[in-house]
């Protein structure tokens, strides 16, 4: 498969669609703000994630820096190994599903490298502004924009009424694990030795 064809169709849609849904959250919403997307099941809620997935972080201004760095460096490593897979010939659906980890990676860094030179700060009561002259954070500093929600919860059990999955994410945390769990579902299909 083409390296061309796999950031064309796979990577670059949902790099778009990550960054178009972010933008619009992240101006038009206040932090916190809800709104139903699929009543009884996902909504739209924003908040921005300092971290890494799940809200897990490292401490300070230092562990932040040093997170985006790892970020950088890892989304750097996935696109070598990319080429490298799309050159040796491996599976078609491997190289997707890595075309979407890759696109996931890169969407949650543009957040965290770029969004705090162009947005003013999200607030309570005030959505950002798009104003590269009043950035709330320098390079490298910024927070990851969130926005979907499930809003299920568990019907029976000790469980009853707790959410079935709590955190809040975004297209590039989606195109990552879903990416990563169709890999487990068909390592046999993509590493098997013809």
């Amino acid at each position: 498969m083409r390296l061309g064809n796999l950031v064309a169709v796979w990577a670059l849609p949902v790099l778009l669609a990550d960054q178009l849904l972010k933008f619009y959250i992240k101006t038009t919403f206040t932090i916190g703000q809800r709104m139903p997307l699929i009543p009884g099941l996902i909504e739209l809620q924003f908040i921005e994630n300092d971290g890494m997935a799940f809200g897990w972080a490292l401490p300070g201004d230092l562990g932040k820096l040093a997170l985006r760095i790892f970020r950088v460096l890892a989304a750097l490593a996935i696109g070598w190994y990319l080429i490298h897979a799309a050159k040796t010939g491996a599976h078609k659906g491997f190289l997707r599903s890595i075309a979407l980890i890759w696109a996931g990676a890169v969407g949650n860094i543009i957040d965290s490298v770029f969004y705090g030179r162009f947005f003013t700060k999200s607030g309570w009561d005030e959505a950002a502004r798009f104003d590269p002259s009043e950035g709330y954070a320098p390079w490298f500093m910024a927070d990851v924009v969130d926005m979907f929600h499930f809003t299920v919860e568990w019907p029976l059990g000790p469980w009853q009424g707790r959410e079935v999955f709590p955190p809040i994410w975004n297209i590039a945390d989606a195109a990552i694990s879903c990416a990563v769990i169709w890999i487990l579902l068909n390592q046999k299909r993509y590493f098997s030795n013809p």
